[in-house]
């Protein structure tokens, strides 16, 4: 009888990925299930379901919590959601400072990904205003890239509203003739990118990188005036002396976040995420397959997984130990 117990503690751990002596019997600490954040675009859905099979191999519950890039920001500190694992520093506004003062939120530790977010310009585009990439040749070419609701100003295809876009100061600090239009997701801006690649129309659009699209479209950022520390919220900051917002998009970080109180309940499973690294070739290849080729997430990141055993394995060996 001692032998087949040892014999199922041992088949326990291993299940578990790890050996014995790791104290995996403690594993997991708690059933209440683990919420993570599914916010609004492929490459962070991706990285939260292999985050949440992995936390699921370890034997937690996971749940996954639909939310806006904001409204995470209220969800957090109360615990109605448990992590988010892609929120990139450049575009959440007032609102990760504000949850970091609240001590309610921690971060965990960057994500991995390196993150560019500005305003790019097409080929045609770029045929249109010569003096492009440089921000001021939009002074005398928004004619160009105007659509009927923004005529004689020109379009910038901004991010979803939702996503918590500060263009329309940046372009009213900028005084340029144009319109921040809003997409209506992630799809909408993809397909209207590579529209325009394909009839060879004048796009400027707000994007970012790592993604995809990249790959099939001829995309350059736009020289806007450099980021300085304090453009965001001091007028006297910047080439405006009377705005705010003057300035390009800060090249931030990727960070992952996380309720206060999970390195209590779940501290092997905040262990596993803090492991978790995830490269910018590994999320657009996810994406291409996702949103390019059609292909079921589940499925590519289940080849992922498969492809990739000793890299996670490592993860879940690293979390397990106390």
């Amino acid at each position: 009888m001692k032998r087949r117990i040892l014999g199922l503690a041992t088949a326990l751990t291993v299940a578990l990925g790890t050996t014995p002596g790791m104290a995996a019997s403690s594993v997991p600490e708690s059933s209440a299930p683990i919420k993570l954040a599914m916010l609004e675009w492929t490459g962070e859905q991706a990285v939260t379901k292999v985050a949440g099979m992995l936390l699921e191999k370890m034997g937690y519950n996971v749940e996954y919590v639909t939310s806006g890039t904001y409204t995470q920001f209220l969800a957090i500190p109360d615990g109605s959601i448990t992590a988010s694992l892609e929120v990139w520093s450049s575009n959440t506004g007032e609102h990760y400072p504000k949850a970091m003062a609240s001590g309610k939120v921690v971060k965990i530790g960057a994500l991995g990904l390196d993150p560019v977010e500005t305003w790019y310009y097409n080929k045609a585009a770029g045929e249109a205003c010569p003096g492009l990439p440089d921000w001021k040749a939009l002074k005398d070419c928004a004619q160009s890239l105007a659509v009927a609701e923004t005529y004689p100003k020109g379009r910038l295809l901004d991010y979803p509203a939702d996503w918590g876009t500060t263009n329309v100061d940046r372009i009213k600090a900028l005084d340029l003739p144009l319109v921040s239009i809003p997409a209506g997701s992630e799809g909408a801006l993809v397909a209207e990118i590579t529209g325009a690649e394909k009839a060879n129309r004048p796009l400027l659009v707000m994007f970012w990188s790592p993604h995809w699209v990249h790959a099939v479209a001829d995309l350059t950022p736009v020289a806007l005036p450099p980021y300085q520390d304090g453009c965001y919220d001091d007028p006297k900051v910047g080439i405006n002396p009377d705005a705010v917002y003057d300035c390009d998009w800060q090249r931030g970080e990727i960070m992952k976040l996380a309720w206060v109180g999970m390195k209590d309940e779940w501290p092997a499973a905040y262990r596993l995420l803090e492991q978790l690294t995830i490269t910018n070739k590994d999320e657009i290849a996810w994406m291409r397959d996702i949103d390019s080729e059609g292909k079921d997430m589940d499925s590519v990141l289940a080849a992922w997984m498969d492809a990739n055993q000793a890299r996670w394995q490592g993860w879940i060996d690293a979390a397990m130990k106390q």
